[in-house]
């Protein structure tokens, strides 16, 4: 007996030894683990991202976008009027392609590639219930910075009373700003018709109504798409504004003209702005 407790007493201090040394080790670990857990260890920074999930911090981003996002008025001289073409310095070229009718499957997406590779900002006007079915497109065209107007909800061409006006663009206003955050005051009447109650209206509330001084007759369903790039080619002056299509119907055509179109306006020296850029210059 006396020998097993001699034995117990010896080694009793190694072990007293290891035990500690592994609740050290333990120690170690669990303040490890708890500061990677507990988000009150990390930095104010680390912390944020740990407590504000991804989706809110995108939300907010792009809440922020929607405020500093595109608001486009008209200028005071432009007002309430309609305008088909603008008349800046004789030494500046610039000219403004418009696309009516969309968003559109397929048809603006390929527009939108094409003017992205050259460089080009368009204005769209947009077709209320064309945006309804294609919000995603629409969110596009934003994106990449193209400026937009009002055309309608319907695209009717008859004749409104001022009710029925004011749905027609109110309603296609509220959806342009409900899906992409952005207000407009640059208003296009459907097939140019300026006294069936719309542009009426549009003046009312200090619309500028936006004609157009060229067309590239793509509506025209027997006409080449060539014949598209000439008709553009041949008319366009300093301060024009072209009217093609993106949507309404098969564009194909158009999609084949406007590489040509972009392509002769530069070599003639243009440059491209949008309607609110072009209505701007002095």
């Amino acid at each position: 007996m006396p020998q097993n407790y001699s034995s117990i007493s010896t080694n009793y201090p190694n072990k007293t030894i290891k035990i500690i040394s592994i609740a050290t080790i333990l120690f170690s670990l669990t303040a490890c683990n708890t500061s990677e857990i507990n988000p009150q260890l990390k930095t104010n920074s680390q912390a944020l991202k740990v407590a504000t999930p991804n989706n809110q911090i995108q939300q907010k981003s792009q809440e922020s976008a929607k405020v500093e996002n595109l608001t486009f008025t008209v200028p005071a001289k432009y007002q309430a009027k309609t305008i088909y073409k603008a008349e800046p310095s004789k030494t500046e070229k610039v000219i403004a392609l418009t696309i009516d009718d969309g968003p559109w499957p397929k048809t603006t997406l390929e527009m939108l590639d094409i003017l992205k590779q050259n460089d080009v900002k368009a204005t769209f006007f947009w077709v209320g219930s064309s945006l309804q079915e294609n919000p995603e497109i629409a969110k596009r065209v934003v994106a990449e910075g193209h400026a937009i107007g009002n055309h309608t909800w319907h695209h009717w061409y008859r004749k409104m009373d001022e009710a029925t006006a004011k749905s027609e663009i109110e309603r296609t206003n509220d959806l342009i700003y409900k899906t992409t955050g952005v207000k407009t005051s640059f208003f296009r009447p459907p097939g140019g018709y300026l006294n069936n109650g719309l542009a009426a209206y549009a003046k009312s509330q200090k619309n500028s109504v936006v004609m157009w001084s060229v067309t590239s007759a793509d509506t025209d369903p027997r006409a080449k798409y060539q014949v598209f790039v000439k008709n553009v080619l041949r008319d366009a002056k300093p301060g024009a504004i072209v009217l093609m299509h993106d949507g309404g119907g098969n564009r194909y055509r158009t999609v084949k003209a406007l590489p040509e179109i972009i392509n002769g306006l530069k070599q003639q020296g243009y440059r491209f702005v949008t309607v609110p850029e072009l209505l701007e210059m002095p």
